[in-house]
């Protein structure tokens, strides 16, 4: 016979890794170990009396049973904490500014929930380049920011190496004898940077045919084939082709998404946790 109660720890631990298809995420996510996460999981397979996700020595997966229960979860919990929120203070505020090469199409999505989930941490988004970001960080205006590797920095927690690729519309082909042609971000940025150097490195020329104001118009512009972008493949939509190996172009090295942080303690915590975890998540892919 199930038992009345269940244990809300060991729902968020299932919830976790069901959203992030992994004890390691959702222990990272969660400030705890991966095998105290495994030990919640087993705790409530054990009380429900039934398995709820499927191991395999390379990924996770719902049961079916897994997978009805999911949905019950998320309610469970989002209740719970807008009980807790009736005796809370007032709503606390997170400010975090994420560089447009790595916020990514989940991202809406992802702060959405998390806003949804803690009704009194008010989450607050800046998208700009890493340079601005980091000087705002600095100057207080912002308690987080995830960028990529900046020129004369060496500080930030290193969330992941992201792999870049040279992507193009499908069919495009490059005009024989003519420069590569390459949408871009403005300068200052660094993918911008590490794609022309690159590409000097090897004595290819190149020219910018389309520079856009964020990582959606430059993708915009590779789809209505102006011509070649280096970008993440998580940014890409479905259609998109990396044409480096056909066309012959060097291989990109993988760039650093770094956390830099005052956020220690409390719920503006716990949130970064979780979304550290999810950008690792996205990015390791």
């Amino acid at each position: 016979m199930i038992e009345r109660s269940l244990d809300l720890d060991a729902v968020e631990a299932f919830v976790r890794i069901a959203e992030l298809g992994s004890f390691t995420r959702a222990a990272e996510a969660m400030g705890t170990a991966q095998a105290a996460v495994s030990l919640k999981l087993k705790r409530l397979e054990d009380r429900l009396g039934c398995r709820l996700i499927e191991r395999t020595p390379r990924h996770v997966q719902l049961s079916a049973r897994g997978a009805a229960f999911l949905e019950h979860a998320r309610e469970l919990l989002a209740v719970h904490d807008r009980a807790l929120a009736t005796f809370a203070q007032a709503r606390q505020r997170l400010t975090i500014g994420i560089s447009d090469h790595v916020a990514g199409p989940e991202l809406p999505a992802l702060i959405a929930r998390m806003n949804a989930q803690d009704p009194q941490l008010l989450i607050e988004i800046r998208i700009a380049s890493s340079g601005d970001l980091l000087q705002r960080f600095d100057r207080r205006e912002l308690d987080t920011v995830i960028v990529r590797m900046h020129v004369g920095r060496n500080d930030g927690e290193l969330l992941a190496q992201e792999k870049f690729g040279w992507f193009a519309a499908p069919g495009w082909q490059h005009r024989a004898g003519e420069p590569l042609p390459l949408a871009t971000l403005a300068e200052p940025c660094g993918v911008r940077a590490m794609a022309g150097q690159t590409l000097d490195a090897v004595g290819l020329p190149w020219t910018e045919i389309f520079v856009g104001g964020g990582v959606a118009a430059v993708v915009a512009a590779v789809m209505a084939g102006l011509g070649v972008a280096a970008l993440a493949p998580r940014m890409l939509p479905l259609g998109a082709v990396d044409v480096g190996a056909r066309l012959g172009l060097p291989e990109l090295p993988r760039l650093p998404v770094l956390l830099h942080t005052r956020v220690r303690d409390g719920r503006p915590r716990d949130a970064l946790a979780a979304l550290s975890a999810a950008f690792r998540s996205a990015v390791r892919g």
